[in-house]
């Protein structure tokens, strides 16, 4: 399959043939119909990549003490080393994802193949997505809209935090994606918005959706301008949605905020907080994080364990269906925000210049229909001769094996060590396609797959190397001794008595 992939290293962005994901427990594998460029953070990746060291330097400064503590801790040499294998890395791009259930995993038991949902995944033409991290499409919404679903739940979740009220004033500052959504969401609440920017096309769009507006391109003072909006009162409330250096954008709304108003920040604006300001009106500051109550909790995302409703009312997951039920309702307009369409074989030349096109807004990228039941979850990198990112390398040795797992202990330190041998690494599976592509072609494997099953099928491969999570190693280790396979396998062997009873049982079966 097809995905699009960003260099932090050189900052290239390109569509890349990988393995497409497998499915796992509380998993979802979707066909890609749609999905939406979040320009704001896609562009900051791609500028982020073509800087040069120094700049990357300036814009992560937390990440260079990082480096100087573990140049303190483990050396330079293997810092550098560590620290440009990281930049190697492909980076998936996307977050706003429409498409088609292909296939459910094990704990899945509300969702089916051929439903549509909305979710996370990136750009590519399958994607792998936790159940809590996606929502059912309902009828009368469609695909292009559906994309605008994490956005939007992006933008609810500043507005739930800012807890609005029938008639209180609230500014918007800011009109990207987030910020025009956010427009709408108050509208919808029943308060009054005042949006401000300095595009006029945006501005407009604003007005459609009902808003007073401030254009600052032709100097308007936004304080000036909320203090007649609400009669010298202030406001109640404070979206910033915007994208900036500096903490002016914090002054002025704070500056126009009435006693005990709120100010939510949903964009990136630096946080040099003025006491002043907040103090004599008791004002409230608050950040926003991204989807909502969920976000970054390894159990609710990946692990698909639910808040009860009655504690935690509002969840990612529900955030994502109440933003599609505003759709299905006319009550969040989003086709008015489609200003790019792109087909996926012209997003790789075409992304860096849509991104950095002034005009540009909801840009749409579309996918090829395919078969309902999926394409082939490989993709085999001999079918591919020609493909200049996957180069194909015949055996040098009679000794061929297989690698199940590609991440950190895998590309740093066995992999490496593999290519020093005369051995023929002829295939690398992983999950997660992209890993295992990766490893592919800097380690000059044979193949890149998703399923594992394909190294332990394969008469050809003599030994097997079990590189997955702890808790996986004795299930590998088990399946590939009753394949037939030699083993070697990342420490532990077990992580309890059972899986260890369940080995010597494996290899006591073949022995005789």
């Amino acid at each position: 399959m097809k995905q699009i992939l960003q260099n932090l290293k050189t900052g290239a962005t390109e569509i890349v043939e990988v393995p497409a994901p497998g499915v796992g427990r509380e998993r979802l594998l979707i066909r890609s119909s749609r999905t939406l460029v979040s320009a704001g953070t896609e562009r900051m990746l791609v500028d982020f990549g073509k800087a040069g060291w120094i700049e990357k330097a300036r814009q992560q400064p937390e990440k260079v003490k990082q480096v100087l503590d573990k140049i303190r801790t483990d050396g330079l040499m293997p810092t550098v080393d560590a620290v440009f294998n990281k930049l190697d890395e492909p980076m998936p791009l996307g977050y706003c994802n429409a498409g088609v259930v292909l296939e459910v995993g094990a704990g899945i038991t509300d969702l089916q193949p051929g439903d549509r949902v909305a979710s996370n995944g990136p750009h590519a033409e399958v994607v792998c997505v936790p159940r809590n991290l996606c929502a059912k499409i309902p009828d009368g919404v469609s695909d292009d809209e559906a994309a605008f679903t994490v956005l939007g739940a992006i933008a609810l979740q500043g507005i739930r935090l800012a807890a609005p009220y029938l008639g209180e004033r609230f500014i918007v500052f800011g009109l990207g994606l987030v910020g025009l959504l956010s427009v709408q969401l108050l509208r919808a609440c029943g308060c009054p918005v005042l949006a401000v920017d300095v595009s006029e096309t945006r501005l407009r769009l604003a007005a459609s959706f009902g808003a007073e507006t401030v254009n600052l391109e032709v100097g308007a003072d936004p304080v000036t301008a909320a203090m007649a909006w609400t009669g010298g009162k202030g406001v109640d409330g404070v979206i910033i949605a915007a994208s900036a250096k500096g903490d002016d954008i914090v002054h002025q709304v704070a500056s126009a905020c009435c006693k005990r108003g709120r100010i939510i920040l949903v964009g990136v604006v630096d946080l040099n907080l003025r006491r002043g300001d907040f103090y004599e009106k008791e004002l409230t500051f608050q950040v926003s994080c991204s989807y909502g109550p969920g976000r970054y909790d390894e159990k609710y995302e990946q692990g698909g364990q639910d808040y009860p409703v009655g504690f935690v009312r509002w969840t990612e997951q529900r955030n994502f269906e109440a933003v599609l039920e505003a759709m299905r309702a006319g009550q969040l307009r989003v086709k008015e925000l489609i200003t790019h369409r792109l087909a996926l074989e012209e997003a790789g030349d075409a992304y860096g210049r849509v991104l950095h096109d002034s005009e540009a807004l909801g840009i749409i990228i579309e996918y090829p229909e395919g078969n309902e039941k999926g394409d082939s979850p490989n993709f085999s990198l001999r079918e591919k001769k020609d493909s200049p990112l996957f180069p194909v390398f015949p055996p040098i040795s009679p000794v061929t094996v297989g690698v199940i797992g590609a991440g950190n202990y895998a590309r740093t330190i066995l992999l490496p060590a593999l290519t020093r041998t005369k051995t023929y690494l002829a295939m690398v599976a992983d999950i997660n396609g992209v890993a295992a592509a990766h490893a592919a072609r800097k380690f000059r494997a044979g193949k890149a797959v998703s399923a594992h099953r394909l190294i332990l099928d394969d008469p050809g491969i003599q030994a097997v190397f079990v590189l997955v999570g702890h808790h996986l190693h004795a299930r590998f280790v088990c399946e590939a001794l009753e394949a037939g396979k030699y083993v070697f396998v990342e420490k532990p062997l077990a992580i309890n008595e059972t899986q260890l009873a369940e080995v010597i049982g494996a290899y006591e079966k073949i022995q005789g």
